[in-house]
């Protein structure tokens, strides 16, 4: 996506992770993304104890992974596509994720505005059994509490949010004021929300990389890099390159496993087998500070049906507001951004249920876009492409194809489709096939495993109030403690523990971070740019406030650890600068320091 950037200072600092596989380049298993199906996946390996790799040409969380709807559901639109075994995985998914990431994954109040009663049933069959749009014709309330018994009932065994209810007119409009006064009723109901999606791509990373620990092998068992590219495939293995450097490795598996989602196509072109497999399309999102939104929604996801027949949202986010997404055949050979049509459309669509609330440009913070990778579909409709998934498997066989250490050709398995919400049920499939060609078993499974700080994280507000309380100390007040649990879960004890050792002062800029915590990030965490830690470390992208003190200020402190001198901090705070006007449309000048 044109985020790279070759350090000059990367010789003087090797990184850790990539050292790891160039002294050893060779695993059973080589997952190539990682985005949060390759990282999932590498986890559920390293803990069967397999020796595997995995490389991500960006940083991790960056393509669709990182562009979602911030949303854990069980997809009730789905149930119209006939998807009903996609559905209940999800609705499982999404309830053990309340369990097993509860410091990521929320449960989200959802309410849906409806305008008729007994609209769409006769356009709902045609609908499910041709999946073409057609003309579109709003779903009523008929056709909704349908979907949602469904739903409660796709959710009966083990859930863990209550079900749905319907309110008339004059009820909705007393909790929801400001919605349009031409609805009929209302319909809410409970999915879930992930905030922080970024931050639980590390999480699973980083259990991977804990479960692949010693093992005796140098570097572990489990070893991952990002910022490592695919280049080719020929006799001597796949050939990879360390885009911070420039230098170039062979690297041989086993098995490769391909989960570079719209990409997937592309990345095998690369190893010397073209396929098919992949029709990607946009979603976009922008991100509004817009407090009169904010209070209209009640603290509530609105998801609705716009004029178009396309399903959308609205979703506060802490002081945020959330609008999306589009669904349109995504074109690979160019950049994925918001367009100005997008953000009209986005306008129009508050506008069908919120008619009193003004929204304008200046109010956009953030935006953001991504192409799902959903399997090719030809004449099919965006809107009704499949959200599941399957796994191809494929042999690279023949002259000039790459042998595994073992003499034999490598077997190659590529993931089609994939969504957040089923990544734990993805990646034990997959790896569940890796184990089946290794002829291994299965040791442990991750259905009751979790994640990262979700691990003896606080089931209730008191209970964070007193973990909060019991971790505060000298330049650790309750709101900095607060929002170290926030980003870390109870990974910030060992995350204050670094803070506590040695001499930290808060940043001039915000009070979200502190010279310590950066250094701890780019000891732990891979950072390999400036602009990792404003999009994917942490909000502070996402939420609109980036400055330029901010961008020198964070430059400065990353420039001992990440090894930059005067010249690499001056292009980082460019590259930064590119990375949020190019892909985000958000300028931020700067004078570098």
């Amino acid at each position: 996506m044109g985020h790279n950037r070759i350090s000059t200072s990367s010789d003087a600092h090797r990184r850790e992770s990539v050292t790891a596989l160039r002294e050893r380049p060779s695993a059973k298993v080589l997952i190539i993304g990682g985005g949060i199906n390759g990282v999932g996946t590498f986890r559920d390996l390293a803990l069967q104890g397999i020796d595997v790799a995995l490389v991500e040409r960006g940083d991790y969380c960056q393509g669709a992974s990182g562009a979602s709807s911030h949303m854990i559901h069980g997809g009730i639109r789905y149930l119209e596509n006939g998807e009903f075994r996609l559905v209940k995985e999800s609705v499982v998914e999404r309830n053990r994720l309340l369990r097993i990431a509860p410091h990521y994954v929320k449960p989200l109040q959802t309410t849906i505005p409806i305008f008729s009663t007994f609209s769409g049933i006769l356009s709902a069959p045609i609908r499910f059994l041709t999946h073409k749009q057609g003309k579109p014709n709003e779903r009523g309330a008929f056709l909704i509490k349908l979907g949602l018994s469904m739903y409660d009932f796709f959710s009966r065994d083990g859930g863990s949010v209550p079900r749905h209810q319907f309110r008339g007119k004059d009820k909705a409009l007393a909790e929801l004021p400001k919605l349009h006064p031409g609805i009929k009723y209302t319909a809410t109901y409970f999915d879930a929300s992930v905030h922080n999606p970024e931050r639980l791509t590390l999480d699973v990373l980083q259990d991977g990389e804990k479960a692949g620990r010693g093992g005796g092998l140098p570097g572990g068992t489990a070893r991952a890099s990002n910022y490592v590219s695919l280049v080719s495939m020929g006799t001597d293995g796949l050939r990879l390159r360390d885009e911070l450097s420039g230098k170039e490795f062979d690297f041989q598996a086993d098995i490769i496993v391909n989960t570079t989602g719209a990409w997937v196509d592309l990345t095998n072109q690369a190893m010397g087998a073209a396929s098919q497999f992949m029709g990607g399309t946009k979603g976009s999102h922008i991100v509004l500070d817009h407090p009169g939104l904010l209070a209209a929604c009640n603290g509530r996801e609105i998801f609705f049906e716009h004029t178009d027949g396309r399903i959308v949202l609205i979703y506060p986010m802490g002081d945020r507001v959330l609008v999306g997404t589009t669904d349109v055949d995504a074109d690979m050979s160019e950049d994925a951004v918001c367009t100005e049509s997008e953000i009209d459309y986005f306008f129009d669509l508050i506008g069908h249920v919120f008619p009193t609330i003004k929204v304008d440009r200046g109010q956009i913070v953030y935006s953001f876009a991504g192409v799902r990778p959903l399997p090719r579909h030809d004449a099919t409709q965006p809107g009704f492409v499949s959200r599941d998934y399957r796994i191809e498997r494929s042999v690279r066989s023949g002259e000039g194809a790459m042998a595994t250490p073992g003499g034999k050709a490598a077997v190659v398995l590529s993931l089609v489709g994939g969504k957040w919400t089923t990544f734990r049920a993805l990646a034990e499939h997959m790896t569940n096939d890796v184990l089946r060609e290794l002829g291994r078993e299965r040791k442990i499974s991750t259905a009751k495993l979790a994640i990262g700080g979700g691990a003896g994280f606080p089931a209730t507000e008191q209970g964070e109030q007193e973990w909060i309380k019991k971790h505060m100390g000298p330049g650790l007040d309750a709101d900095r403690v607060a929002g170290l649990l926030t980003r870390y879960g109870t990974r910030a004890e060992t995350v204050i523990d670094y803070l506590n050792a040695g001499h930290d002062a808060p940043l001039r800029s915000t009070r979200e971070l502190s010279v310590r915590e950066l250094a701890f990030m780019a000891e732990n965490e891979q950072v390999g740019h400036l602009v990792d830690v404003l999009i994917r470390r942490t909000s502070l992208a996402f939420r609109g406030l980036v400055t330029g003190e901010l961008l020198n200020e964070i430059a400065a402190a990353l420039a001992e650890p990440l090894g930059w001198d005067a010249a690499d901090r001056e292009a980082e705070v460019r590259h930064a600068q590119e990375v949020l006007r190019r892909f985000h449309k958000v300028d931020v000048h700067s004078l570098v320091a």
